[in-house]
């Protein structure tokens, strides 16, 4: 009965050692998984950074380019109906040139609407009120002033309507305004 007891002492020695050997193995097996688990975190966080980075930068180079009203904006009239919108533009602080060739080359883009039409790529000229050098690009200190022909749109009393300026590059300036019940030669649109 010993030399039995013997065999099976050695058999629970030998499952002792499998069983460490076991347990090795299925952590080193965890191991392995929560280091690539880690990694593909790692990895997909560098991505959604460098997305993130992207997105950012889209962001700030649309708005470094970005027209900005300076002043009134006036409409013209010939006692019975709009004829002209003017105002003037500047750079956004900070921003880039942009540039404002005459309208033939499409590089602003105007367009109008009000309830009962639209009109797109408006003709507009463009007067350089401050100018620091000789070319169409308008640059931080610059100030010019845009006249948008709209006598085609009969735009007459009391009649909201909105003007969209699209520069070639950043964002849109959207105008919104209402003409008053009655229409001097000269009104400032509030």
């Amino acid at each position: 009965m010993k030399g039995k007891w013997n065999i099976f002492n050695k058999l629970y020695k030998d499952e002792q050692g499998v069983s460490a050997l076991e347990t090795a193995i299925i952590l080193i097996a965890f191991v392995v998984v929560a280091a690539i688990f880690a990694f593909t975190i790692l990895s997909a966080g560098t991505t959604a950074t460098e997305q993130s980075k992207e997105a950012i930068y889209a962001g700030l180079s649309e708005v470094r380019s970005t027209l900005e009203l300076r002043g009134a904006i006036v409409a013209e009239t010939d006692g019975t109906e709009v004829t002209d919108v003017v105002f003037s533009v500047a750079n956004a602080a900070g921003g880039e040139s942009i540039d404002l060739t005459a309208p033939v080359s499409n590089t602003m883009i105007i367009d109008y609407r009000d309830n009962s039409q639209r009109a797109a790529n408006l003709t507009w000229t463009i007067d350089w009120i401050v100018q620091n050098d000789s070319d169409d690009l308008l640059e931080e200190g610059e100030l010019a002033e845009i006249t948008i022909d709209i006598s085609s749109m009969n735009l007459g009393t009391s009649t909201q309507f909105a003007l969209e300026i699209k520069p070639a590059e950043g964002g849109v300036v959207v105008v919104e305004r209402t003409t008053p019940a009655y229409l001097d030669t000269i009104i400032d649109l509030r």
